[in-house]
């Protein structure tokens, strides 16, 4: 059942350009990047709004794909002469779980971030995929109204501005991170639960949804935890941005929750996160988002949700 979304929810993060190569093929010049599969993903649920920059280099095409994805308010999205578009090339082993960066050009990332349109500051809901923290902790002051203020980080961050994201998190909300990420904040944490709870401890933070991939996700929330498999998807071509698309169906249902943030909540949040993750894998850059329908996702939701239950016999008389 769908819900109804009266509270809009607002993004910014990278737009880019990727090159991928891996063992299903390589792709060059592709549509990539934090923001750009968050609000596919979030637009099958609610209409998202688009804060990011691009430069004089980005492709028409690119233009004209996110044009397809019809809940996507690109009012914020700014094309700068003189700058260049953020740019990454990875590569993918046999084992797809292991990726490496081959070249990064920061490009327009290392500006500042567009101005928020007037028509975007009553955003209610305020997700700030993986960039800058610094360029993070200024958008979200932007929205003082906001119900809720969840971020992504990556390693980058933690190592190189520490203290810019410790600013960052004690103002958020939630945090939304992979299980390398937790490790690296709590290094001395023995496993990712330990990790997760201490983070939350340490921010205050209603929740901490830690990423981990292939195995699914878990959610230590101020009233209690949950785990959730991953969709056991058989075909995996690129597994680029799977995280952001699972950001970005997260904070979609979130939208449509009546402000409900509650574990169980939470939970059916991640559930949608996943399987919508689960279509972005199955082809390069966000062609399959492109050609996703919302029915497509609540069928696989259904079948999930088949597959994760568990039902206990009833205890024995005496």
């Amino acid at each position: 059942m769908k819900g109804v979304c009266a509270l809009s929810l607002v993004v910014t993060g990278s737009i880019g350009i990727d090159t991928i190569i891996g063992p299903h093929g390589t792709v060059e010049n592709v549509m990539g990047g934090s923001a750009s599969y968050f609000a596919a993903a979030a637009g099958f649920f609610c209409p998202v709004r688009l804060v990011a920059a691009v430069g004089d280099d980005w492709p028409a095409d690119h233009s004209a794909l996110l044009s397809r994805f019809e809940q996507i308010d690109t009012a914020g999205l700014e094309e700068r002469a003189g700058s260049k578009t953020f740019r990454w090339t990875g590569k993918y082993h046999e084992d797809m779980n292991i990726r490496e960066t081959m070249a990064v050009d920061i490009g327009v990332l290392a500006e500042e971030i567009p101005p928020v349109p007037p028509a975007f500051a009553d955003s209610r809901l305020v997700f700030l995929a993986n960039t800058d923290p610094i360029n993070q902790l200024k958008f979200a002051g932007q929205f003082a109204h906001a119900d809720l203020i969840v971020a992504d980080t990556m390693d980058r961050w933690i190592e190189t501005q520490p203290a810019d994201l410790e600013a960052l998190l004690a103002t958020i909300h939630g945090l939304v991170i992979n299980d390398s990420e937790a490790a690296m904040l709590v290094p001395e944490a023995a496993n990712t639960i330990v990790a997760a709870k201490a983070i939350q401890r340490r921010y205050d933070l209603g929740f901490v949804v830690v990423k981990k991939g292939e195995h699914g996700a878990i959610l230590v929330h101020r009233d209690g935890l949950a785990v959730l498999p991953s969709y056991p998807a058989d075909q995996v071509i690129d597994p680029t941005g799977a995280g952001d698309t699972f950001a970005g169906g997260f904070m979609g249902y979130l939208a449509c929750s009546a402000g409900d943030y509650s574990v169980e909540t939470l939970q059916r949040a991640m559930a949608y996160g996943t399987v919508v993750a689960s279509f972005t894998i199955e082809s390069f850059s966000l062609d399959r988002l492109a050609g996703l329908t919302r029915q497509e996702i609540d069928d696989r939701l259904a079948e999930m949700a088949r597959i994760v239950r568990i039902s206990m016999p009833a205890a024995a008389e005496a």
